[in-house]
């Protein structure tokens, strides 16, 4: 049985300080888009998260086609493929399938890289423990989760959001839900966590390079 518990909130330098907000959630079977908070609210700061191997920049949506520091990232991080999907009813084929689709456990072979460029959405990720931490996305969040780690995806109570989707290379949409563990990005994974580092150089990966300081 996974443990469904609490969260915290995770910050790189002063300059994100009003920027991304994470906490660990409840165990309630309401609607998945409602907050699930728990009562009273544990947060999750930048510098946990980042322990997870997740990363986190705040940039400009309002110029994202034109905007020399997403351009810069993904020259530093080598992000060579891009395309923009829109989440909302009228917009996405098969919208309440995706979305049910899109909140199953589930971990991916490659780094996931999305960056909102309108409205809300929540990613939600477990701890080392197997806690789910939900990570409030909002436009101007640019945000990478490491291969191999255990996440789900929804829309929050606005029902919309606008996303650019990055990949290294080719992209690859392939999902592969809970239980996966005998993959070896997720067994490197878990060894990362574990501190294990001998261990994890001795099993292959698309390892992504972390952001630069800021």
């Amino acid at each position: 049985m996974h443990i469904c518990q609490i969260s915290r909130i995770y910050r790189r330098s002063p300059s994100f300080s009003m920027g991304l907000e994470a906490w660990y959630m409840n165990c309630s079977d309401e609607d998945q888009r409602k907050p699930h908070r728990l009562n009273p609210n544990q947060s999750v700061s930048l510098d946990e998260l980042r322990k997870l191997g997740v990363f986190y920049w705040k940039l400009n949506a309002d110029t994202y086609e034109t905007d020399p520091e997403l351009e810069k990232i993904r020259k530093e991080q080598g992000y060579s493929y891009m395309d923009i999907i829109t989440i909302e009813r009228d917009r996405l084929p098969n919208y309440e399938e995706k979305l049910k689709m899109f909140y199953e456990e589930h971990l991916h072979l490659d780094d996931e890289i999305r960056y909102i460029l309108d409205g809300q959405a929540y990613f939600d990720v477990r701890d080392k423990e197997d806690r789910w931490i939900r990570i409030a996305m909002k436009k101007g969040d640019l945000i990478t989760l490491p291969a191999g780690i255990y996440h789900r995806f929804t829309l929050d109570e606005t029902n919309f959001t606008k996303a650019m989707r990055l990949f290294v290379g080719e992209p690859v949409w392939k999902a592969y839900n809970r239980p996966a563990d005998d993959f070896d990005i997720r067994q490197k994974y878990v060894a990362s966590l574990q501190g294990s580092l001998k261990a994890a150089d001795s099993l292959p990966t698309n390892t992504l390079k972390p952001p630069p300081s800021v």
